[in-house]
């Protein structure tokens, strides 16, 4: 089924229901289309039976009492918009779903506060690799065959540097298991909600 728009004869009440709509609409826009469409019909279904029901009021009337009972999109989807990008973010693994995802999810308890400490620790293993390029005393070191240090030692004379430019490499791989790793435990986190 695909969203149809209301036709109102009073011109006033059309123009509240397009700007209603087009808020709607604004607010879904970072979603799949599917759940765009699913979350905008749903709500010009309410819409609709309101007016439909109306009994001696105005169209307008009976729209603005609907809406005012749907109340403001930008609040009343927040929510929904947040589940549905932390949906699409875990399916897709794509960057910027995920961190719109977590932003919207902010407000929604500490562990969505800590996965996205998560993904800032991200940036570690890209700022090593940018350090590693600018000065070569950034790397993977050890002191008698024991783990010392991952990243800058200012006196390396008593450190052996073991991966050389494979550092590069390496804290790429790291980053790309790290970054695979977290959302999928975005994601156990998102399906063990959805149980409870």
């Amino acid at each position: 089924m695909k969203f149809k728009e209301i036709v109102f004869t009073d011109a006033e009440a059309q123009r509240v229901y397009a700007s209603y709509i087009k808020r709607i609409r604004h607010v879904l826009k970072n979603l799949l289309p599917a759940d765009s469409e699913e979350i905008l019909m749903e709500f010009n279904s309410h819409i609709y039976e309101s007016i439909e029901s109306r009994g001696d009021a105005s169209e307008l009337k009976s729209l603005l009492d609907a809406t005012d009972k749907l109340g403001d999109p930008e609040l009343v989807l927040k929510p929904l918009v947040a589940d549905k990008m932390l949906d699409k973010a875990t399916r897709s693994f794509n960057p910027l779903d995920v961190l719109k995802a977590l932003m919207l999810n902010i407000t929604n308890g500490i562990s969505y506060i800590i996965f996205a400490i998560l993904y800032l620790f991200l940036g570690a293993f890209i700022f090593m690799i940018l350090a590693k390029l600018a000065n070569e005393e950034v790397g993977l070191y050890f002191k008698n065959d024991q783990f010392v240090a991952l990243g800058f030692v200012k006196n390396t004379s008593n450190y052996q540097e073991v991966l050389g430019y494979w550092f590069i490499p390496l804290m790429l791989l790291a980053a790309f298991l790290f970054y695979i790793a977290i959302t999928l435990l975005l994601r156990l986190k998102k399906s063990f909600l959805k149980r409870n």
